[in-house]
C-alpha cells in the first residue's frame, strides 16, 4: 500500500520490529509512529508534516479499539497522558473485537517516551471523538491537549500542534462556544510569537478571524488582522483561509476592489478536493463582482459540483442583469434562507441600488427620450412618489457617470446623449493593463511557490536514492489532492 512504500525509509532506530500478525489499522499507526521518531530525532519537519498526511488517510478507519492498542503501544502505561486519553475511549465490545487478539500476546511495551509522539497520540484520539460525534468529550480532548503543549517548545512540534489548534477550535465551534476560547487562542497567539513558531501563528490568525467574524465582529477582526505582522505564507489552506477571511472583512468595509482580489485568489488557490470551501468563495465572489458592477461569466455557476450551490446566486445575478427590480426581489425571497446562512442578506440589500442603476442604463441605451413617469414604470419602483424618486435616480447616474444623458426639468424627460466609439476611450487600455497585471502576479506566485530539495547543491544523490526520491513525490502528488481536504 501507499503508506507502506513512502514509509519504508522511515523506521524508527529503537522500534523497527512490528508483529506482522498486526491488523493493517495498528500497522500503519504504528509505522507512522516510527516515522515521527525518526524525523524528532533528525529534526526534520518534513517528516512530521507526512505523518499527518497519513494519518488524514487513516481515518476512516480508525476505530476505538485500535486507538487502545496504539496507545498501550505508544504511550507508557499509567502515565498521565494514557490515563486522560484511555478514559475517552470506550470499552472494546463484540463488534471491535477484530483487532486481532492474537497481536496483544506479542505486544511490544511502549518505548516512545517523545513529546511529539504523546501530542501525536492527543491528535488520533481528538479527530475520533470528532468522526464520532462526541464533541462533548472532543472539547474537553483538546483542552487537555492544549494544556500540554504550553509546556513543550519544539520545532518538530509545530505541525503537529497546528492540527490540535484547529480541532481545539473547531471541537468548541461545533458546540456552540467559539466566544469562551478567544482569550486562550490570543494567548497562543501571543505564546507562537514568541517561539516563533510561524506555522502556529499563521493557523491562530485564522482560528482568531473565524473566531470573530463568527460573531459579526468586523471591526476587531480588520484591528487584528492590520496589528499582526503577517509572514510567508507556510501552508497553502491555511493561506487560502487568510484570503477568504480577508476578503470577507474588505467586503463588509466597502473595498470591493481588494475583497474581490482576495476571493478569487482564495478560490483559485483552495485545492479542488475543498469544494465547500471553493463554493464559499466563489458566493460571495459573485456578489463582490456585481457590487462592482459586474455580472459573472456563466461557467462560474456551470463549475463541476457547484452548480446546485451555485442557483441562488445565478437566479440573483440574472435579475442584476436584466435590471428587473421586481425579479430582484422575488429572488431575494426565494431564496432568504439560503442568503441567511451564507451571511450575504447584507450585501444583497446593497445589490439594490445596482439593479436600477443597470435597468437605467439599459433605458438610457434603448430611449434618445424618455418621461420620467415611464423610467419609474420601467425600474417598478414602488415608493409613494416614484416619478420625484424616478428623477433623483437619474440625476445621480448621470452625476456618478453610470449613464451619458441630461434631463429636462420642464418636460420631464431624460434625453440621452449619442453614444459613442468605446475604442476612442482608455477603457481597453485599462482591460487589456489588469490582464497583464494579472498575468505577472501569477507568474510571481509560481516563482515564490518553487520549492528545492535541501543541500541539492552539496551533495549528489545516487541513482537508486533518486529512483526513491521521485517514487514518494509521485506517490504523494497522487493523494494529495485526498490529503488536504481535511484541512478545510
Amino acid at each position: 500500500m501507499t503508506q507502506d512504500m513512502e514509509m519504508n525509509e522511515a523506521q524508527a532506530p529503537s522500534n523497527s520490529a512490528h508483529s506482522v500478525s498486526a491488523p493493517p489499522t495498528l500497522q500503519h499507526l504504528k509505522e507512522i509512529a516510527s516515522l515521527i521518531e525518526t524525523g524528532a530525532y533528525a529534526k526534520e519537519v518534513r517528516r512530521i508534516l507526512r505523518s499527518v498526511r497519513l494519518t488524514i488517510m487513516l481515518r476512516k478507519n480508525l476505530k476505538a479499539a485500535t486507538l487502545s492498542a496504539f496507545l498501550n503501544f505508544a504511550l507508557a502505561p499509567g502515565s498521565d497522558a494514557h490515563v486522560k486519553l484511555s478514559s475517552y475511549l470506550p470499552m472494546e465490545d463484540e463488534g471491535d473485537m477484530d483487532v486481532d487478539t492474537a497481536s496483544s500476546t506479542v505486544q511490544v511495551p511502549a518505548t516512545y517516551s517523545l513529546p511529539e509522539i504523546e501530542i501525536y497520540c492527543y491528535l488520533l484520539v481528538l479527530i475520533f471523538l470528532i468522526d464520532q460525534k462526541r464533541y462533548d468529550e472532543a472539547k474537553a480532548c483538546s483542552s487537555a491537549s492544549i494544556t500540554r503543549l504550553k509546556s513543550i517548545n519544539r520545532r518538530t512540534v509545530d505541525v503537529l500542534a497546528s492540527r490540535i489548534y484547529f480541532y481545539y477550535s473547531y471541537s468548541h465551534e461545533l458546540t456552540n462556544s467559539l466566544s469562551e476560547i478567544r482569550g486562550n487562542l490570543l494567548a497562543l497567539h501571543r505564546m507562537a510569537t514568541l517561539r516563533h513558531d510561524e506555522l502556529g501563528q499563521e493557523t491562530l490568525l485564522n482560528l482568531l478571524l473565524r473566531n470573530y467574524l463568527h460573531y459579526n465582529f468586523y471591526d476587531q477582526a480588520e484591528k487584528l488582522r492590520s496589528m499582526v505582522l503577517r509572514l510567508e505564507a507556510h501552508s497553502n489552506p491555511q493561506f487560502c483561509r487568510y484570503m477568504f477571511y480577508l476578503g470577507k472583512i474588505t467586503t463588509i468595509q466597502l473595498e470591493y476592489t481588494n475583497a474581490k482580489e482576495s476571493l478569487l485568489q482564495a478560490a483559485r488557490k483552495a485545492p479542488k478536493a475543498a469544494r465547500g470551501f471553493r463554493i464559499q468563495c466563489n458566493k460571495w465572489a459573485i456578489i463582490v463582482r456585481l457590487l462592482l458592477g459586474e455580472i459573472p461569466e456563466r461557467t462560474v455557476f456551470m463549475q463541476k459540483g457547484m452548480k446546485k450551490a451555485l442557483t441562488p446566486y445565478f437566479e440573483l445575478t440574472n435579475a442584476v442583469r436584466i435590471g428587473d427590480l421586481e425579479l430582484f426581489r422575488s429572488v431575494a425571497d426565494k431564496f432568504s434562507t439560503t442568503f441567511s446562512s451564507d451571511r450575504t442578506n447584507n450585501l444583497i440589500v446593497r445589490l439594490r441600488h445596482n439593479v436600477i442603476r443597470t435597468g437605467l442604463r439599459n433605458i438610457s441605451i434603448s430611449y434618445s427620450r424618455i418621461s420620467l413617469p415611464d423610467v419609474a414604470k420601467k425600474l417598478r419602483l414602488d415608493s409613494s412618489n416614484p416619478v420625484a424618486d424616478a428623477e433623483s435616480i437619474v440625476a445621480k447616474a448621470i452625476r456618478d457617470g453610470a449613464i451619458d444623458a441630461t434631463i429636462d426639468h420642464v418636460n420631464g424627460w431624460m434625453i440621452s446623449k449619442e453614444t459613442g466609439d468605446i475604442y476612442s476611450t482608455n477603457e481597453p487600455q485599462i482591460a487589456f493593463h489588469s490582464r497583464i497585471v494579472f498575468c505577472l502576479n501569477m507568474h510571481n506566485e509560481a516563482v515564490k511557490a518553487l520549492r528545492f530539495p535541501p543541500n541539492s547543491h552539496k551533495e549528489k544523490e545516487s541513482a537508486e536514492k533518486r529512483r526513491e526520491r521521485q517514487q514518494q513525490e509521485q506517490e504523494l502528488a497522487n493523494h494529495i489532492a485526498e490529503e488536504e481536504d481535511d484541512d478545510f
